[in-house]
């Protein structure tokens, strides 16, 4: 009967121990969603565990409770020394270890299995557990959500994209971590400088040998420049190359005056937001000087996302200005 009674006190601690370390390690928040999600265990068990305070009082008493009566009962069949000793390995090994070293890895699952005796455990101490909780509701606060900063993110992703139980794809951690690291560079790290942009100044004439020019180099805008290159008057499109009137006029006369300028410093993300908002491909960048020093697409911006370059059926020897950012 002794050893009946010590087997369910040990049982019972580590009950204890065991769901104290697994559902406290269970964030609330992170609970919530996967219930949304429809994880049928993060439904069962959020409902306690929102209520977090309560949930800990009600199973640290518990524990302590049970390791006091397994004392008290090694005391009552054993001497002091051998009941100390014997009470305090039963507890650690029994009553600590192995439960919460099983707990702390199947924590989810073993927890909406036995989430029945919880409740049973909160109803039980209730009387005591609940004004000792609310104190420390009053004190501290509810729980905050875990926020992780993008490089953290961006290590959980890489963790998760590199583990065989993961459904993540390289591809998409790729673009995923690329999407956290585009917002942190600026326009002059990814632009095209000036000095690799075929342009025109605003004296050239489009005659046929100008047009073969554009034509060899396959580019749908041209900014079209003055001021000794360091202004831009506007941009000539492919198609007003196929408009035979256009033939021997100048080419300030008929490029299309709507230029929207950003500066070298500008953040990326602030700049992709411009491309959706503007409804233009391309912008020209201007340095503090407000002069012309290069010009950047959203496909620049795209690469920087996807993390490798973009290639049409057009660049047949690569991606357009590919040379320009090496």
């Amino acid at each position: 009967m002794d050893y009946f009674v010590l087997g369910v006190l040990l049982i019972l601690s580590a009950c204890f121990s065991g769901l104290n370390l697994g559902m406290m390690s269970l964030g609330p928040h992170d609970l919530k969603r996967k219930a949304e999600m429809g994880d049928k265990r993060a439904e069962k068990i959020y409902p306690i565990r929102k209520r977090g305070n309560l949930l800990l009082v009600t199973l640290l008493l518990g524990n302590v409770a049970v390791n006091a009566a397994i004392a008290i009962f090694m005391g009552s069949i054993a001497s002091g020394v051998l009941a100390g000793l014997v009470s305090t390995l039963l507890i650690t090994i029994f009553g600590e270890i192995v439960p919460q070293a099983i707990f702390s890895r199947f924590a989810l699952s073993i927890g909406a299995k036995v989430v029945w005796l919880v409740k049973i455990f909160i109803v039980v101490l209730y009387p005591i557990a609940a004004p000792m909780a609310f104190i420390i509701d009053k004190v501290l606060g509810k729980e905050l959500p875990t926020i992780y900063s993008k490089h953290e993110l961006r290590k959980i992703i890489a963790e998760h994209s590199n583990s065989t139980a993961s459904d993540i794809e390289e591809d998409e951690a790729n673009i995923a971590r690329g999407a956290f690291t585009f917002g942190d560079k600026t326009v002059k790290e990814v632009m095209v400088p000036r000095s690799k942009v075929i342009t025109l100044s605003d004296k050239d004439v489009l005659n046929k040998k100008t047009i073969r020019m554009l034509g060899e180099h396959s580019f749908p805008r041209v900014p079209v420049l003055g001021n000794k290159g360091l202004f831009v008057h506007g941009i000539i499109y492919t198609y007003d190359l196929l408009n035979l009137s256009n033939l021997h006029k100048k080419a300030i006369d008929i490029c299309h005056k709507k230029v929207i300028f950003v500066n070298e410093d500008e953040k990326l993300d602030f700049v992709l937001n411009k491309f959706l908002h503007k409804k233009h491909h391309m912008f020209i960048v201007v340095n503090e000087f407000q002069e012309y020093s290069g010009i950047i697409t959203i496909e620049d911006i795209l690469e920087e996302i996807l993390g490798q370059e973009i290639i049409d059926e057009f660049d047949i020897d690569g991606p357009i200005y590919q040379v320009s950012k090496k």
